[in-house]
């Protein structure tokens, strides 16, 4: 447009709109932009840093990690202090947070299983003594967890027994936040309302919390074979979980592994099968049923897509095995967890001895693996560890219990999961410096008013140039009568 008005033609307007248009984003967005991030942040980048040769990163994420730290990578682990060891050895364990209350429940002491619940306060990653919670109304072990809107759920379990198939369940008082005791779940409200339970007894189930429900894999049936069944219960419009319906089974059966659901995808990975340990990563579609064209990746094996997920109501739709995506051993009795999109499994067993490594995997959108599962000798767990509890709380995880040297350990161990970005980086055409890092509403208002006066500044400075600009004759004859006047004052001052 500016082309129709300048004499000099169509190239040089646009030339110079593109240049005044670049002067003005920079200086009235980039810049202030920048300037906020600069008083909020903890570094800032300057340009664009597609690839930096020079990276320093802050000793906390540990003196012999990669810098700039792998993604999904986590810091080195520490071992927890003795004074928020558990009060006794436990193994199989399970383990929640709700609210600030990190729970440990029940277990086995090595000899039987036990009704103890372990009750922490955590508060900004660190948490203090254990103490004495509400028990469980029998004893369990090996149980499956599952937290659904604020309630934590106790699928199965071994008992005294053996197998159950008893689900309990344990909330936050709404007007007081202190925990509730367990109870049963149930099935409907008021005197209709029924106990619910599993179809069949389960030890060493694996849990996981959707949408609109918890779905429970695998595990150990009464006669303690690994099964392939997979169930899920869908709550209802009072909260309360219905009763539990068959969904597509399992390719591989399989007890003692990690589930977990990452965007659309479920994942069973690792555990014990009827040979012992195993490497094997399952994978579902997780949705509605016209989700199943094309779930199963290239080169994997798939069950038939059931008609359990219809009518809108989701459901597991179809599972997968890709060899290409199995772990690189066998891991029974490990620790399992996602978190930041990725999975993660810690320690176990091989059939052999107790592992200490720790591998993780970036699922991508079409839910493959394909980086493959990845490993950090810096990050391998301290000592082996098999049967411990997983809890991720804030940025930390934290694997508590579980056998070492054969027998139960009070012990446990927690890694921060975002390990710090370098605080300076140095590229071809973009640099990141530290920030002054000021938080809260102070660092808030502080920000805002560093945008608004380089914002402003740079207005001036812009509306300076426009006037010269606009005026080049008059600052012209300026400049000229500015340096005559110099040169009639040299030969005086000589």
């Amino acid at each position: 447009m500016f082309g129709l008005f300048d004499p000099e033609g169509w190239g040089w307007a646009t030339t110079k709109a593109g240049f005044w248009l670049l002067v003005i984003i920079m200086a009235l967005g980039y810049v202030p932009d920048r300037a906020y991030y600069f008083v909020v942040s903890r570094t800032i980048d300057l340009g664009i840093l597609g690839w930096s040769p020079v990276n320093l990163c802050p000793p906390e994420n540990g003196t012999n990690m990669p810098c700039p730290v792998p993604a999904g990578a986590l810091v080195p682990w520490q071992g927890t202090a003795a004074d928020v060891a558990l009060p006794a050895a436990r193994s199989d364990g399970a383990a929640a947070q709700l609210g600030t209350n990190l729970l440990y429940i029940g277990g086995s002491d090595g000899n039987a299983p036990v009704a103890t619940t372990y009750v922490s306060q955590v508060a900004n990653g660190v948490f203090g003594a254990w103490a004495e919670g509400p028990a469980l109304p029998e004893a369990r072990a090996d149980a499956a967890l599952a937290i659904l809107s604020g309630t934590a759920y106790l699928v199965g379990g071994a008992g005294p027994g053996g197998a159950t198939d008893t689900v309990w369940k344990i909330g936050l008082d709404p007007d007081t936040s202190a925990l509730k005791a367990w109870e049963p779940a149930k099935i409907g409200t008021g005197e209709d309302a029924t106990d619910l339970k599993l179809p069949e007894p389960r030890a060493g189930a694996s849990a996981v919390a959707v949408t609109d429900g918890i779905v429970i894999a695998g595990g150990r049936d009464a006669n303690g074979a690994p099964s392939t069944k997979v169930w899920k219960s869908t709550i209802d419009t009072s909260g309360n979980l219905g009763e539990f319906k068959e969904q597509p089974p399992l390719l591989h059966a399989v007890a003692d592994a990690t589930m977990a659901l990452e965007g659309t995808y479920l994942w069973v990975f690792g555990g014990n099968d009827a040979n012992g340990p195993t490497a094997t990563v399952q994978r579902a579609s997780y949705g509605v049923a016209a989700a199943a064209a094309g779930s199963a990746a290239p080169g994997a094996s798939a069950a038939a897509p059931s008609p359990a997920a219809s009518g809108g109501i989701e459901g597991v739709v179809q599972w997968a095995v890709n060899d290409a995506a199995n772990l690189p051993g066998a891991r029974g009795g490990a620790a399992g967890w996602v978190a930041n999109g990725a999975l993660y499994i810690a320690g176990g067993a091989d059939g052999i001895a107790s592992k200490r490594e720790v591998y993780w995997a970036l699922p991508n959108a079409n839910g493959d693996l394909a980086d493959g599962w990845r490993h950090l000798d810096q990050t391998d767990l301290p000592a082996g560890v098999v049967d411990s509890a997983t809890v991720v709380s804030g940025v930390n995880v934290y694997v508590l219990g579980g056998e070492a040297d054969g027998a139960p350990a009070t012990g446990g161990y927690r890694a921060n999961l975002a390990p710090q970005a370098p605080f300076f980086q140095l590229g071809l055409v973009g640099l990141v410096v530290p920030g002054l890092q000021i938080g809260g509403e102070i660092g808030q208002q502080l920000g805002y008013l560093a945008a608004a006066g380089v914002g402003t500044g740079n207005f001036v400075i812009l509306v300076a140039v426009g006037w010269v600009f606009n005026n080049r004759e008059k600052m012209a004859g300026w400049w000229r009568n500015r340096r005559a006047e110099r040169e009639a004052r040299a030969p005086k001052e000589a």
